[in-house]
């Protein structure tokens, strides 16, 4: 019998995400990848330099788990539990993206067009990894956190600046991908 990978179900991994933020909340952390950055850097001496990085990174290694929990998660995830099947789009979207010059729409989750190591390191891809790390770095510290820390954290506890946050990070993806990327591509 052939085991067929799936997702797991939402009965199951709803439940599972509940469980591990009322934990959170319950021992005072909140969940973020950028805070789990900035631990990183005030560990590299980064305060050293600046201000932001200057405070007890030693009471906040427990984010350093989150950060090992993505790397080997994300590992387990692509080689274990991945299902090679091509990704099932909508005609108007792979019409869509084929005009934007990208080949073989579906069959890869990351296409070649924008994740190969020759788009990477092209002008383009060097100029879009720069400009949009710097955007990302000041978005994360001018909204006080980041999209997960917002959307899962923020939310989970009812706190309304994350809400807004949330709502910016929705539309600034629409109007990236509607207005700016087609300009891009």
């Amino acid at each position: 019998m052939e085991f067929i990978l799936q997702p797991w179900p939402w009965y199951v991994s709803g439940p599972c995400l509940a469980i591990v933020m009322y934990l959170l909340l319950y021992f005072g952390r909140t969940f973020g990848m950028s805070s789990n950055l900035r631990t990183l850097c005030a560990i590299g001496g980064a305060g050293k330099r600046t201000e932001f990085f200057k405070f007890d990174w030693k009471s906040q290694r427990w984010n350093l788990v989150v950060v090992l929990g993505a790397i080997f998660g994300g590992f387990i995830a692509h080689t274990f539990l991945s299902n090679p099947t091509a990704i099932d789009l909508s005609e108007a979207t792979v019409k869509d993206l084929t005009a934007y010059g990208f080949n073989n729409v579906g069959q890869n989750l990351l296409p070649p067009e924008l994740f190969s190591w020759d788009a990477v390191f092209s002008l383009k891809g060097i100029l879009i990894l720069t400009v949009g790390g710097f955007l990302v770095g000041f978005g994360t510290r001018y909204a006080g956190g980041c999209t997960s820390g917002h959307a899962i954290t923020g939310l989970s506890s009812l706190q309304l600046p994350s809400l807004i946050a949330v709502i910016g990070f929705f539309l600034g993806g629409l109007i990236m991908i509607h207005l700016i990327y087609p300009i891009l591509f």
